[in-house]
């Protein structure tokens, strides 16, 4: 057997990769956050807020934690309202609380690095680029992260040092997915950086033979 490719619950996973005795194919967590940037489109952010949580819960590429830039968080209430008419069950900081009421309940610590896998959304009002980048840097799983913004130098940054197998721009990070990468039949998704990373096909896991046919041929 040369590698083992995990496909189920996290204990399984953890379990595998701590006895396996050969090469494993894994992530362990689907920690995704989107990010609302200060020059995103109110409605872009709406639907795709509403996509990358709602459209599968139990997915792994599924939102777990919507970080909203400040200047976008007077538009809070309108970017739950579908969330909440979905059923989905919001916890969020002391600032999204105070905007959203009784609709939301304060986060704790651990909210923060849950993959909850059902209908319930971590919120969090951060205070520019740098700072949803750190907060993704410390809570995200290395899975999907992915922004919404109209300034193209903001996305760029954002595509440069968020440390993910799969980073969006202007995009639900459910597409973050072997047949929607054009893959073909999804072997496996790997946050791990060697040998293959983020949604793998099997051309990810063929390794390379190079034969040379001479005839004498020397190298000068």
């Amino acid at each position: 057997m040369d590698m083992i490719v995990p496909r189920g619950g996290k204990g399984l996973i953890e379990r595998v990769a701590r006895e396996a005795k050969v090469p494993v194919l894994k992530h362990l967590d689907g920690v995704c956050h989107l990010y609302i940037h200060a020059k995103a489109d109110p409605k872009m952010a709406i639907s795709l807020a509403l996509n990358a949580k709602t459209h599968r819960y139990g997915t792994c590429n599924t939102m777990e934690t919507l970080l909203v830039d400040t200047a976008m968080s007077e538009s809070l209430p309108s970017i739950v309202e579908p969330l909440l008419k979905k059923g989905v069950e919001l916890r969020g900081c002391s600032i999204t609380t105070e905007l959203l009421g009784d609709n939301c309940s304060l986060a704790s610590p651990s909210d923060w690095d849950e993959e909850y896998l059902a209908p319930i959304l971590a919120i969090k009002v951060v205070d520019g680029l740098e700072e949803a980048i750190l907060h993704i840097s410390q809570h995200g799983s290395g899975h999907t992260d992915g922004i919404v913004t109209n300034c193209h130098q903001t996305a760029m940054r954002f595509l440069r040092a968020v440390d993910s197998s799969s980073v969006m721009v202007n995009a639900s990070t459910r597409f973050a997915d072997g047949y929607e990468y054009g893959l073909g039949a999804e072997i496996g998704i790997s946050t791990d950086k060697i040998h293959a990373r983020g949604p793998v096909g099997l051309e990810g896991l063929t390794s390379q033979k190079y034969v040379v046919l001479g005839n004498g041929n020397i190298r000068v």
